[in-house]
């Protein structure tokens, strides 16, 4: 098996990065995750890696993560996000896609539905209410998808998000 190459790259205290994330919908309901260690939850995805597109990106990373093969609808958004995490100034360019989870993956209205190990990361999953509400009280970044998830895009916006800051650009 080849060695897998994440398209990352670090200066000293500064880290590049190209993610891949789906934002997966049930009955009212959005999926988001978190590593056990930390307060604020995401959306499921990763990095992506040399030689995949960002749609074969994001369906690896579900199988890997969820243990499903889902369908990758269209971008949501495209991202250039600027923050500071765990000491690092993070300049990372990230890929939204709406995709669609198949039934037989677990659906609860308030309990963690799933759990695995992740490298060093111990990561849990639940549905969280697709409101702007429910999203603003996890903490979800970035943080304009919570502003944004009763009125998804009808076509693939650009954003640039710089400590919470924000440009729309539509593309």
């Amino acid at each position: 098996m080849a060695k897998r190459r994440m398209i990352r790259l670090d200066s000293g205290e500064r880290r590049f990065n190209f993610r891949i994330a789906g934002l997966g919908f049930r009955d009212g309901y959005v999926l988001v995750h978190r590593a056990t260690h930390e307060a604020f939850w995401t959306f499921p995805g990763g990095r992506a890696e040399i030689g995949e597109t960002s749609t074969e990106t994001l369906k690896r990373e579900m199988i890997e993560e969820l243990g499903v093969e889902v369908t990758v609808g269209p971008m949501l958004w495209t991202v250039e996000n600027f923050f500071r995490y765990e000491q690092r100034d993070y300049h990372e360019i990230g890929f939204y896609y709406r995709m669609e989870i198949p039934a037989e993956f677990p659906f609860h209205e308030t309990d963690i539905v799933h759990r695995l190990r992740d490298g060093k990361n111990n990561l849990e999953f639940k549905w969280a209410k697709a409101t702007v509400a429910a999203l603003r009280a996890l903490d979800i970044p970035p943080y304009f998808i919570a502003e944004q998830i009763e009125n998804l895009p009808d076509r693939p916006q650009h954003i640039i998000w710089h400590d919470g800051d924000l440009d729309r650009r539509d593309m």
